[in-house]
């Protein structure tokens, strides 16, 4: 191996610790939920807000994050993201009330937004399309592939042996080394577009958009889909995407280029991540409610158990990005979301009384092929053909349906099982059988979530080759 390719792959490994870490911090805090509640004396209308308010700076501000590292300087940026959410995850651990912990959160998600697109695109434009970007990606869709049950692990593993803290604390440490490491292994680059306008208008409506928009469909299983809150929320958001849209097509110098949608692989993928994301975070998010409210397992067995997910979608990994290099991403893709698909009606027959083996286990594993061999030639996908310039604009998009579309998919998710658990009970069920119930509902909408994403990618990314030859870019 060269120095060059040595320093290629040391740039990997800077980033993408710190991209895991940012999905770590999605899934580490449901499992310590609870013990924070006790600790802080938290009232439940302002728990939600700790995930809450992470998810509406993370996906609010990733488009915007993507595009400033192409403007900016992707390591520059990727800098200020990291120091934000480092300094951001002590104060979180510090936090002694509800208010400080809630704040701390909003900042480490903006933090997460920014580091999210900025690394990715330093990956896109480290390695050349092809096999060595195929195999980075293959890697970095590992570590988002397996982050989310990553997260549960080690969030019920820090809770219950160093204290709900730990979740936090063990963010400044890696936070610290990777930014002792990025100016040495990390080299900064911009996107050259012969100015350095930064388009205002679009971000403000393009980020208050998203934000509002995340926020609308996580609280809209509490208050209801169809009240006049939800209702009023949403329509804003469809008027502020408007605006952003007017904006876009009137600027010299947009924050989001449209001809980045003329390529099918490009629009595709990301139609696919929007779909499969909410189909996954959902997937996990019910998975723990079950193994917890009915199972009865405590926050480290729940984690535990996940690490056959983590670990399995690690091992498939470089099995998935081999057979795209080999035969392209559409054929990969569609047999991983069908794989996907049949796991989720696999989970409508989990029992009451389940165990983890036969009930879980299998499943488990099969799932996580279907991780590996959907979440790799998506991300190989979103950036075939796309201008180095554009990397910081395709990574951002890609994050940005992809948190949009978990939020969404959690939200869809919980009304489903609530509804039907509440229906139930209400009817003279026990709780354990109206709650499974509910889970199998759940888990029948995820279902086909991922069955109509499975269409849309073998639609879609009809034409798209193996990227082993430099595509035709796709430029502003």
């Amino acid at each position: 191996m060269t120095d060059i390719q040595r320093r290629k792959w040391l740039t990997l490994a800077v980033v993408g610790t710190a991209f895991f870490m940012t999905i770590l911090d999605v899934a580490i805090v449901n499992v310590a939920l609870p013990s924070i509640q006790i600790e802080l004396d938290i009232a439940e209308s302002s728990l939600q807000w700790i995930l809450t308010g992470y998810a509406i700076t993370f996906g609010g501000f990733l488009l915007l994050g993507g595009r400033a590292a192409d403007l900016l300087g992707r390591r520059r940026i990727f800098i200020v993201g990291l120091i934000l959410f480092t300094l951001a995850s002590l104060a979180c651990g510090l936090a002694s009330s509800a208010g400080l912990l809630i704040g701390a959160r909003i900042v480490q998600g903006l933090g997460a937004a920014i580091i999210s697109p900025a690394a990715l695109s330093i990956v896109t434009t480290t390695f050349d399309e092809g096999p060595e970007r195929n195999k980075a990606l293959g890697i970095w869709g590992a570590l988002g592939g397996s982050g989310a049950a990553a997260g549960v692990l080690f969030g019920g593993i820090l809770t219950k042996y160093l204290g709900w803290e730990w979740i936090f604390f063990v963010n400044v440490p890696v936070g610290a080394a990777v930014l002792a490491a990025t100016r040495p292994f990390v080299r900064e680059s911009h996107a050259e577009l012969g100015h350095r306008r930064f388009d205002v208008a679009g971000a403000v409506t393009v980020t208050s958009s998203i934000a509002l928009l995340v926020y609308a469909i996580s609280k809209a299983p509490d208050v209801g889909w169809a009240t006049a809150r939800t209702i009023g929320l949403i329509a804003v958001d469809a008027a502020l995407f408007a605006a952003f849209i007017a904006v876009e097509l009137r600027s010299k110098a947009p924050l989001m280029p449209f001809a980045i949608f003329r390529s099918r692989s490009v629009t595709g993928a990301n139609v696919v991540a929007f779909l499969f994301s909410a189909a996954m975070f959902a997937n996990f998010f019910v998975l723990t409610l079950y193994v917890q409210q009915v199972l009865g397992w405590s926050a480290l067995k729940a984690g535990l158990t996940f690490l056959a997910t983590a670990g399995t979608t690690v091992i498939w990994a470089g099995v998935s990005q081999a057979l795209v290099t080999r035969v392209g991403p559409r054929p990969v893709l569609t047999i991983g979301l069908l794989i996907a698909g049949a796991t989720m009606l696999w989970y409508t027959q989990i029992p009451v009384n389940g165990h983890f083996w036969p009930d879980l286990l299998p499943a488990y594993v099969v799932f996580a092929v279907g991780i590996a061999f959907s979440f790799i030639p998506l991300t190989i996908a979103a950036f075939a053909g796309v201008a180095p310039q554009l990397a910081g604009l395709a990574s951002g998009l890609l994050n940005t349906t992809q948190q949009v579309g978990g939020a969404i998919g959690v939200a869809v998710a919980a009304t489903i099982f609530s509804s039907r658990a509440e229906s139930l009970i209400k009817s003279g069920h026990d709780p354990a059988s109206a709650f499974t119930s509910g889970y199998h509902w759940a888990f029948v909408a995820l279902a086909a979530f991922v069955f109509v994403a499975a269409a849309a990618g073998f639609v879609l990314l009809r034409g798209v080759e193996a990227p082993e030859t430099e595509a035709v870019p796709v430029v502003a």
